[in-house]
């Protein structure tokens, strides 16, 4: 499933760098995640990498795209041919 970052976020900015795919930009309050770009850093990295550097723990599962696994390595590899 995408990842949500919520309000508790702190806009520390190392969140937006640690992002293998590009998903986290500066919305107009908060930081937000692209849920097509998202995968949890499947494919990449054993954990979500934001969640591994954020400081304040803000970016929880987002309820709104449940992916599994094998949904996530397909949306790797489409954004792989993409680009």
């Amino acid at each position: 499933m995408s990842l949500k970052i919520n309000e508790l976020c702190v806009n520390c900015d190392v969140c937006e760098p640690a992002c293998p795919n590009q998903a986290i930009s500066q919305g107009e309050v908060i930081y937000v995640i692209d849920p097509a770009r998202c995968t949890e850093c499947v494919g990449h990295y054993d954990e979500p990498q934001c969640v591994v550097v954020c400081p304040v723990e803000c970016i929880d599962p987002d309820p709104e795209h449940p992916e599994d696994q094998g949904q996530l390595l397909a949306k790797l590899a489409r954004l792989q041919a993409a680009s």
